[in-house]
């Protein structure tokens, strides 16, 4: 135990033996079924988190899987927008319903809990944890095969909360071709490893884009680091995305589920597996 020890487990990621008996795991909602739970991270944002849990979670359901979205970027959610949801979850005394896109993906997101979608959402950290939690203990999620979990960039609060209090059985990180992704993976890595989940699959996003005229890959940010980052750190999958004007148009228009994410089926092996 660290000299500096605060005795509040719930703060802390270490691994000391003052927690070795000691499970932070919260039980979900008595009347939800949850058979696995996904983290989609990474150690920045802006790299396409949001959308690669969207497209996750659209070729789960498209593979027969029973599959749901916990949006747990408090301040910054956009997941029902990508699904063309906009009408309020509701709930009962025993606990709060998710909203069921068309693609019968079940949501449940911090916009689906406010009177208006764009009224910002001024908390602090604590806050933000309880709620994502609530998510998690209060949520009454459907017989899910798979709960996708859409994290805030980082390794703070939520994250934390997050991998402390929900069984994830695995990561999935995403990233972009730039050479500074290398840094914020390992960031991502190291977190997974310290909260003993294992990581899955890595994602390149907008790592390449069809020549519209012939045709041919173009890598407009450089060469793709995906295969050698996952050979570095052990990571069974990888995916490149490409940046696409199809996924933009779709994300817009709540459609994103009509997106063919084909390029993700050795992550979902992966994620099958776990």
């Amino acid at each position: 135990m660290s000299e500096n020890c605060t005795h509040d487990c719930s703060s802390c990621s270490a691994n000391c033996s003052s927690r070795e008996n000691t499970s932070l795991l919260k039980e979900l909602h008595p009347d939800a079924t949850v058979r696995k739970a996904i983290a989609v991270v990474s150690g920045k944002g802006g790299v396409g988190k949001s959308l690669t849990t969207s497209l996750l979670a659209s070729f789960a359901k498209k593979q027969g899987k029973k599959v749901g979205i916990m949006d747990a970027d408090i301040t910054g959610p956009s997941i029902p927008k990508m699904f063309g949801v906009h009408e309020p979850a509701r709930g009962s005394e025993n606990g709060i319903f998710p909203v069921i896109a068309n693609s019968d993906i079940q949501l449940m997101s911090m916009n689906l809990l406010l009177e208006n979608e764009t009224d910002p959402v001024l908390w602090r950290g604590a806050m933000i944890a309880g709620a994502t939690l609530q998510f998690w203990t209060d949520v009454i999620w459907q017989d899910l095969d798979l709960l996708f979990i859409d994290m805030p960039p980082g390794t703070g609060d939520v994250p934390l909360t997050v991998f402390q209090s929900i069984p994830i059985a695995g990561v999935v990180i995403v990233t972009t071709p730039q050479d500074l992704v290398k840094m914020v993976v390992e960031k991502a890595v190291n977190m997974a490893k310290m909260m003993n989940v294992p990581v899955l699959g890595l994602v390149e996003n907008m790592s390449w884009l069809a020549c519209p005229d012939c045709g041919k890959r173009i890598e407009p940010f450089g060469e793709s680091k995906a295969a050698a980052i996952a050979n570095e750190y052990g990571i069974p999958a990888i995916a490149k995305m490409p940046i696409d004007p199809e996924i933009a148009r779709l994300a817009d228009s709540g459609k994103i589920f009509d997106y063919a994410a084909d390029g993700l089926d050795l992550i979902f092996k992966e994620i099958e597996k776990a």
